[in-house]
């Protein structure tokens, strides 16, 4: 659903920072769930307004400006809320809380080499950042959500080929070890969750994010910025792994665990856009999304190989 801002809604937004003087309100792409929306002021500056439609509760969006603050105070690069004249960094409109953040220039990051490396050097840096509790240990888009949807299913009697398959892709969890190294995981990087030209200039929307075995991130983002046209990209996953062992080295029990949590990475996404456009808010335009990630699953992929 299209999502609309009126001048003098922004020129409200703003104006709870002490500011004035929007002269332009620009919807910004991604923001599947919160939209965001580029407002340049007439003093020359710009900045975001993102509007929290997704957050079921305030706290909700608490939790999630907490965790861009605890990862900026740790040094990675990221766009947390600006603090509001309210001492707090959202402000409510009609019952959902919207927020200012700086706007980063570069746009969404690129797949060539220099900028994955970055990415991969970046995720790193993320996973060496202390735990703390505005991060849980469950990954909404996973088993949970499985769970969820099978469940619904199973009181709906809808029993279509993918709710089939992703019942069975349960059997993935008991192949990943329970031991694996863990750390903070953004969750959910693909290109329009990160900004740069060349090289990270913020990792964006921690929506997603948790505590978890910190490869699973790694295949994440090769899910993100590594296929082109359906296939996988040897060059891409090696510059990914170049620039996240330029910071961190993968175990041997990682690297044996890749393939198959990078099966787990894909079946997230397909069932997340699946309870998207099918379950949750059907849309005929976008319900066959879930699609491009099945189909990935049919390809046989070794990671401790090559993809050739």
């Amino acid at each position: 659903m299209t999502v609309e801002v009126p001048a003098e809604d922004a020129e409200w937004m703003v104006g709870q920072a002490g500011l004035s003087g929007v002269v332009s309100v620009q919807p910004l792409p991604g923001g599947w769930d919160n939209p965001n929306f580029r407002l340049d002021l007439d003093d020359g500056r710009s900045l975001v307004l993102k509007i929290w439609k997704a957050q079921k509760s305030l706290d909700d969006v608490q939790t999630v400006i907490q965790r861009h603050s605890w990862i900026d105070e740790h040094g990675v690069p990221t766009a947390t809320p600006m603090m509001l004249d309210s001492g707090r960094r959202f402000a409510v409109r009609n019952g959902v809380a919207w927020t200012l953040l700086p706007y980063v220039p570069g746009g969404h990051l690129g797949s060539d080499r220099a900028s994955l490396e970055s990415l991969g050097a970046t995720m790193a840096r993320l996973h060496e950042v202390p735990e703390t509790d505005c991060f849980p240990r469950d990954f909404r888009m996973g088993w949970s959500l499985f769970e969820r949807m099978n469940e619904l299913a199973d009181e709906s009697g809808e029993r279509t080929e993918f709710l089939v398959a992703l019942r069975e892709g349960g059997r993935l969890r008991g192949q990943i070890p329970d031991d694996l190294p863990e750390g903070i995981l953004h969750g959910d990087l693909f290109p329009d969750n990160v900004i740069g030209d060349g090289e990270v200039a913020a990792i964006l929307d921690l929506e997603e994010a948790w505590v978890g075995p910190r490869a699973f991130d790694l295949v994440m983002a090769f899910v993100g910025f590594g296929w082109d046209g359906g296939w996988p990209v040897q060059e891409r996953w090696d510059a990914l792994v170049s620039g996240y062992e330029s910071v961190r080295s993968l175990t041997d029990s990682e690297r044996a665990a890749l393939t198959t949590l990078h099966r787990y990475a894909t079946l997230s996404i397909a069932a997340w856009r699946y309870w998207k456009h099918v379950m949750s808010e059907p849309d005929e335009a976008l319900e066959d999304r879930y699609l491009e990630m099945v189909d990935r699953l049919e390809i046989e992929l070794d990671f401790m190989g090559s993809f050739d």
